[in-house]
C-alpha cells in the first residue's frame, strides 16, 4: 500500500489533521469485478464518481483480477461502502433456498505490515474482530511471486467497511519496509482447450499410423533400349 501524507493543522482542534493519499488494492475473482463494472462499464463510472475515488481494474485474461482503489481516506471509505452494497445486492439476488454467505474481501498487504495487523499474541487483530463484527484472517503464505500475503475479510457490509477503516489506519501508522514485490495474477490455461487440443493431435497421430502407405517404384530403364526414353 503507497501512501502520500501532509499534514495541516485543524482549525477547531490542536490534533493534526493527516490529509493522505493511499493506494489499496483488492484481490476479486472474475464474476466479482464484472458485476462491480457493470453494463458498458456503467457501475464502475459510478463509483469512480460518487466516490472521488480512482479506480483501476487489472486485465481481465486472468482468473483473479486486482481492483487498485487510490484517494484520501475519505473517497476510499466512500467506494468501499459502494463496492460492499453491490456484492450486497448479488448476494440478496440468489435464490432464497439457498443459505446466502457473508461478503468476503481479499486485501493484498505487503508481509512487512502482517504483523501489525496481527499485533502481540494476536492481540490486534482479536481487536479488531471485536470492534468491528467482521472475520479477518492473514495468510501465512506470500502470494506466489511476490512479498505480499492476503488479507482476508468476511461479514456484512458494514462490518467490512469498519475492518477496512481499521486495517488502513493500522497500515499509515506502520508503512511498509524495503522494497515490495507486488503480487500480479497470471493467466491460466483452459484445461477443457488443453484436453481437446490433445485428444485432437492423439487422433491425427492414430490416422496416420493406420493409413497405408504409398510406395514410390521408379521405373528401371535398359540403357540400350531407347524406345522407353
Amino acid at each position: 500500500m503507497n501512501r502520500t501524507c501532509s499534514i495541516q493543522e485543524g482549525s477547531s482542534s490542536s490534533i493534526p489533521h493527516l490529509s493522505i493519499i493511499l493506494t489499496v488494492r483488492l484481490l476479486m475473482q472474475g464474476k466479482e469485478v464484472g458485476s462491480i463494472i457493470g453494463k458498458r462499464g456503467d457501475h464502475i463510472k459510478l463509483i469512480r464518481d460518487q466516490s472521488g475515488a480512482k479506480i483501476n481494474i487489472s486485465d481481465g485474461s486472468c482468473p483473479e483480477r486486482i481492483v487498485t482503489i487510490t484517494g484520501n481516506t475519505e473517497t476510499i471509505n466512500r467506494a468501499f461502502v459502494m463496492i460492499c452494497a453491490k456484492l450486497q445486492q448479488d448476494l440478496q439476488a440468489l435464490s432464497n433456498t439457498i443459505p446466502k454467505p457473508p461478503i468476503t474481501m481479499r486485501l493484498i498487504v505487503p508481509a512487512t505490515q502482517c504483523g501489525c495487523i496481527i499485533g502481540k499474541g494476536g492481540s490486534k487483530i482479536k481487536e479488531i474482530r471485536e470492534a468491528t463484527g467482521a472475520s479477518v484472517q492473514v495468510a501465512s503464505e506470500m502470494l506466489p511471486s511476490s512479498t505480499e500475503r492476503a488479507v482476508t475479510i468476511s461479514g456484512s457490509s458494514q462490518s467490512i467497511v469498519l475492518c477496512m477503516q481499521n486495517i488502513c489506519q493500522i497500515l499509515l501508522e506502520a508503512p511498509a519496509k524495503g522494497n515490495t514485490l507486488p503480487y500480479r495474477p497470471k493467466p491460466t490455461f483452459n484445461p477443457a482447450l488443453l484436453a481437446s487440443s490433445a485428444a485432437a493431435a492423439a487422433s491425427l497421430l492414430q490416422q496416420q499410423h493406420h493409413q497405408p502407405q504409398q510406395h514410390y517404384h521408379p521405373t528401371l530403364i535398359n540403357p540400350l533400349d531407347v524406345s522407353q526414353v
